[in-house]
């Protein structure tokens, strides 16, 4: 018997860290709105991520899709085409595995879509010794949301923080007067699978560095605008090393940006077509 397709697809990116995955998988465990699959973007995890999933599928409520591709490198855009293709919802949600996601991430998501927009999310970022603490109890409390919780582990009182109280009224003032642009974030986004196809999806060529803003300044090209809702789809994003980041990357990158901007491009020759 053939289901029918989700309401929602979440794309998770993923590379060899089993100890966050899990948690983030748990994360949506908990989540108020249930109608939605999970496509891990893995990007050349060995073994134990594959286990961790297989094991993870008979404990969670929702279906996961495991697309993976050879270790070759930084390679987070080709995988993310992958994932894009794969999704079965006509609504894609793109975040990481290291970012645990509020109970209410996908119904912020899910109530806030609206045709002609992606949507910008925001996250928390927690430091390691916090992060390794966190547990499955700690998630389905949603201990790791709370301010109260957070502060007793040590976190420093700062403007931040409202990103973490912030709910209702509050939460839509501070979504209009944050300075930041509402861009495409890898951690925290959404948007349209026939927008993200029609301009072609990641460009492959881009490695660490900027390639979720080049993806919506393409849209924005496209004539796609976005809504601000940081301090509404809210993640908390736990602590690691980032040895993939390096500056020939970021340049290369920064290059492909401007010429995306400059020429107006809403289109890849280096994205899902080839």
């Amino acid at each position: 018997m053939q289901q029918t397709a989700p309401k929602i697809s979440i794309v998770v990116s993923t590379y060899n860290s089993e100890a966050w995955l899990e948690k983030v998988l748990w994360g949506f465990q908990y989540q108020t709105f249930k109608d939605f699959e999970v496509v891990i973007a893995d990007d050349g995890s060995g073994p134990a991520t594959r286990k961790l999933l297989e094991e993870m599928q008979k404990k969670v409520f929702y279906p996961i899709i495991h697309i993976w591709q050879e270790d070759d490198g930084f390679q987070k855009s080709r995988i993310l085409n992958k994932a894009v293709v794969a999704c079965n919802a006509p609504y894609i949600i793109m975040t990481d595995g290291d970012c645990i996601p509020r109970e209410d991430f996908v119904e912020v998501h899910y109530i806030n879509k609206e045709p002609g927009y992606f949507i910008s999310g925001g996250y928390y970022m927690l430091p390691m010794n916090i992060s390794k603490a966190i547990t499955r109890e700690d998630i389905e409390k949603q201990n790791c949301f709370n301010i109260h919780w957070l502060k007793n582990m040590g976190i420093p009182k700062t403007f931040k923080n409202n990103k973490l109280t912030a709910r209702g009224f509050i939460s839509k003032f501070f979504n209009t007067i944050t300075p930041t642009n509402a861009s495409w974030n890898g951690h925290n986004s959404s948007g349209w699978k026939k927008d993200i196809l029609n301009v072609n999806g990641f460009d492959e060529r881009m490695q660490y560095g900027g390639q979720d803003r080049e993806l919506g300044e393409r849209l924005f090209n496209f004539g796609i605008r976005s809504k601000q809702l940081r301090y509404s789809a809210v993640c908390v994003h736990l602590d690691h090393k980032r040895g993939y980041k390096t500056p020939e990357s970021i340049e290369k990158n920064k290059a492909i940006r401007k010429e995306t901007r400059s020429q107006k491009r809403v289109w890849t020759h280096y994205g899902i077509s080839k």
